[in-house]
């Protein structure tokens, strides 16, 4: 191993530089053993010539460096250490956060009925004033509907006047009524009479069609006994016909054997056919005399509501008697119709204010100051009641800020805030805190985390905290600033 040093001695004619090579191979390869050594080929001499004048002059520099490092080493550290104290000083007495926006109060506009635009009286990003008129719609059905109040109106209040003269004319017809009832009371008995005859015969009709009924039952049996015996006759005469058929063939019977099989054959079928017929028209007399038994029990409950409506009659009847001699009561009655008619009117009068009122709707104003945002009606368009239109934002905002639960212990309403808007990076506002939310951004969530699972996993939650932006600060941005803006939030709670 060999260390070269450079030395340099200064004399009277200049410096010179000299080599010196401190060699302990020597000492390293006598400590070794002999079978560990390695044969190494001797290097060649190599003569040392003296340096150019021009690197005689040349000085080193490390020892000249080395205040100055160790002199740039100490400004860092004092400078550091500055700054590590500043901020921590900083750190222990404010609170930041970059989760935070700027928030406002955002007007949606719709319709409070069904229409079709007509007008649309402001563009996007227009400023606005309360009451401003922004869309107006067709306004035609709704003034039809105002002149149909208007009318209905006029009819009650002739119906109130007609009930008023009734009054004085109740008097005058309560005899000519009385007389009327009594001859109501007289017919209504003489169709109970009648009704009640009906309904004895009705009832005397139904067991003559019950015994129908029973009749055509029991011939349904022997018809389909029938039915079975000329099958079995079928069946015995297909069988010998196709037995002769087949000795016919085979040359072993004569011709009018074969035919007199086929002739019984034929015979079977025409009964079976026969039999079948019979079994159906036994069929259709017993659905004729269940539609009789039907029609019976229909004349029957006939006859029993005639019943039924003629005691009402007769009721009815005893009920105008009773009126049209108490001819006080009538009096009384047309007064309450005329009460009725008032009510009428009022009623009337009603509906058309309702419809004068949603006529007004026809005309959507601006809720509030601000400007138009999100604007999507235009003319021809069919709405609908609480369709979105457009949106009114106004210059009244705030900055939610989202801060660690871990930042709260020191925080309350009214500290110093310093806000820093994304959009103006270069300005710095000012604002206080103004209230905390009562619970985290998760529990106000569509689906907030139930705990109680048993899957708890501890996370630090953020809690919104509004702050309100001193108006001296935002001068000049008040209309720059808009709700959705990113915001870094900084808090003294000292």
């Amino acid at each position: 191993m060999g260390i070269n040093t450079l030395n340099g001695n200064k004399n009277g004619k200049g410096a010179v530089v000299e080599i010196k090579m401190i060699n302990d191979a020597e000492a390293l390869d006598a400590a070794m053993p002999e079978s560990a050594k390695i044969a190494v080929p001797e290097a060649p001499e190599t003569e040392v010539h003296p340096q150019p004048e021009t690197e005689k002059k040349e000085k080193p520099r490390s020892k000249k460096r080395l205040p100055l490092i160790l002199a740039g080493l100490g400004v860092g550290a004092i400078a550091a250490g500055t700054f590590g104290y500043h901020y921590w000083q900083f750190a222990s007495t404010h609170e930041e956060t970059d989760n935070a926006t700027v928030t406002g109060h955002v007007h949606q506009v719709s319709s409070k009925i069904p229409g079709t635009v007509a007008q649309v009286l402001v563009n996007d990003n227009q400023q606005v004033q309360p009451g401003q008129l922004l869309v107006k719609l067709d306004p035609r059905d709704y003034e039809s509907k105002v002149q149909q109040a208007a009318a209905a109106l006029e009819n009650a209040r002739g119906q109130a006047q007609a009930a008023a003269a009734n009054i004085a004319l109740s008097s005058e017809t309560t005899s000519g009524k009385t007389t009327q009832a009594q001859g109501d009371v007289s017919n209504a008995i003489a169709a109970i009479s009648t009704a009640q005859a009906a309904v004895q015969e009705a009832q005397a009709g139904i067991p003559a069609a019950q015994a129908a009924v029973q009749e055509a039952q029991a011939g349904i049996p022997a018809a389909q006994a029938q039915v079975a015996q000329t099958n079995a006759n079928l069946e015995r005469a297909q069988t010998d016909y196709n037995r002769y058929q087949s000795l016919y063939q085979q040359g072993a019977i004569a011709r009018q054997q074969l035919d007199t099989a086929k002739a019984a054959y034929d015979v079977a079928v025409a009964q079976k056919n026969a039999a079948v017929q019979g079994v159906q028209q036994a069929q259709a007399k017993l659905a004729s005399a269940k539609v009789g038994v039907a029609q019976a029990q229909s004349r029957l409950a006939q006859a029993q509501q005639g019943v039924t409506s003629a005691q009402a009659k007769l009721a009815a009847s005893r009920g105008g008697l009773q009126q049209a001699t108490a001819g006080g009561q009538d009096t009384s009655v047309k007064r309450s119709q005329y009460e009725a008619a008032k009510a009428a009117i009022a009623q009337a009068e009603a509906s058309l204010k309702d419809a004068q009122l949603q006529l007004s709707y026809t005309n959507i104003t601006a809720p509030s100051a601000g400007r138009v945002g999100k604007k999507t009606v235009e003319v021809g368009n069919r709405i609908q009641a609480g369709s979105p239109l457009m949106a009114i934002v106004d210059q009244d905002n705030w900055v939610v800020a989202n801060f660690k639960e871990t930042q709260l212990e020191r925080m309350k309403p009214g500290q110093p805030v310093e806000v820093k808007l994304d959009a103006f990076p270069h300005q710095t506002f000012t604002g206080r805190v103004d209230s905390i939310s009562p619970a985290s951004g998760a529990q106000f969530a569509l689906l907030p985390p139930d705990n109680a699972t048993g899957n708890f996993t501890k996370v630090v939650q953020r809690i919104p905290v509004k702050i309100l932006l001193d108006q001296k600060s935002i001068q000049g941005y008040d209309s720059r600033i808009t709700p959705g803006m990113s915001a870094e939030v900084t808090v003294e709670v000292k």
